[in-house]
Order: structure tokens, then sequence, then C-alpha cells
């Protein structure tokens, strides 16, 4: 079985890219979904995330992301905190996701992580795709998201990889801002290959 990383920076399209990625048959495992899971009520990093940032537990019972992230990103060693409780549990989610892909004998999955070279992902990668577009563009879509502000994007951007060097040790890089159409003719062509990889693999394997 062939594990590919997913990633790009914020407003690339990597969301549309695992979209798509879904759609040509290939199991994801989504780590942003798994953290709002987490959070969520009766999520398992609730009581650990709500012990840590006490203000930020919600009546109902999960924890406020818009208040957390405030708290989490305008302090590292809160930031550290919260990675330290939520990266294991990402982590162990992924290790049954891809426990039950092997059992079922998938030929290729994809781990979506917004910050796999960052984590320390990409090493438990086969191969990594990484999603990337003009800045011009990548701007535009991020500063039309609700509450985003010039600030904001900095921010975030200063915590991410440069494009171009997540671009230099990627394996596939797919361009998302020339249309859907080519993405997805892209992405089909790379499952293709990564597919026929895999089988040839096994037909080794099988020889031997």
């Amino acid at each position: 079985m062939i594990v590919l990383g997913l990633t790009g920076s914020v407003g690339m399209g990597k969301s549309t890219a695992a979209a798509m990625l879904r759609q040509l048959g290939v199991p994801v495992h989504d780590a942003d979904a798994t953290v709002h899971r987490l959070m969520a009520p009766g999520g398992a990093a609730v009581a650990a995330v709500a012990k840590a940032f006490p203000d930020t537990r919600r009546k109902e019972g999960g924890i406020d992301r818009e208040a957390l992230g405030r708290r989490a990103f305008a302090n590292a060693k809160a930031l550290q905190r919260l990675e330290g409780i939520l990266h294991p549990l990402v982590r162990q989610s992924q290790q049954r996701f891809l426990a039950t892909a092997r059992a079922r004998r998938e030929p290729l999955v994809v781990l979506d992580v917004p910050l796999l070279f960052e984590g320390g992902g990409a090493a438990r990668c086969d191969k990594v795709l990484v999603v990337s577009a003009p800045a011009a563009v990548q701007r535009a879509r991020v500063m039309a998201r609700p509450g985003m502000t010039e600030a904001r994007f900095r921010a975030i951007l200063a915590k991410q990889m440069p494009d171009r060097e997540k671009r230099r040790r990627a394996d596939y890089v797919v361009p998302s801002g020339l249309g859907r159409a080519l993405t997805y003719r892209k992405l089909r062509q790379i499952v293709r290959e990564l597919r026929r990889d895999a089988a040839c693999a096994v037909d080794s394997r099988a020889a031997h």
C-alpha cells in the first residue's frame, strides 16, 4: 500500500484536491476534520484542551475553536501546549485509518495534513503531493474568508513553510489556479501511476 501525503499552504486548494481524490476512489484521512471531531462535544481532546485553556470551553461541551485560535496563535508556548495535546491523538487516528486500509488491501491512501512538512509527517509517507497556486490567487482566496484580516493572513503564512520550498520537496506538484479540470486531470494521472506502482510491488513480492 502506498501512503501519499497531501499538503499545501493556506488557500492553495488542498481541500478541493482532497475532495477530487475521494471522487477518484482513494481513501483520505483529513487531519483538520479529525481535530474538529476531537474538539467537538464528547471529543477525546475536550477535557485536556479545556484544562489547558479554561476560557475556551463552550457551554454545550465542546471547544470554541475561534477563541482557542486567538489564544494559541498569539503565543508560541500556548501553541506548543495545544499541539502536544492534539498531535498524538491525530496520529492515533491516522494509524487506525492506515491499519483499516491495509486490512482492506487498499493500493493507495492519502494523509491530508496542512503542516505535513512543518510537523515532520512527510517521513511517514511514501510520496508527497503539494497543491500550489500563484501568490495572487492564494491571497484572493484567503482574504475572501469570513473574519480574515491582513495581520491574520501574515501570521498564518509565518507558521508555514514557503510554497516554493514545499514544491521543491514534493514528489508531485498539482496546480490549482488554472481551473478545476486541469487539477482533476493531473490528480487522476497521479492516482493511476501510484496504483500501478502498488500493483507492481504486490506482483514483485508474490514472484519472490
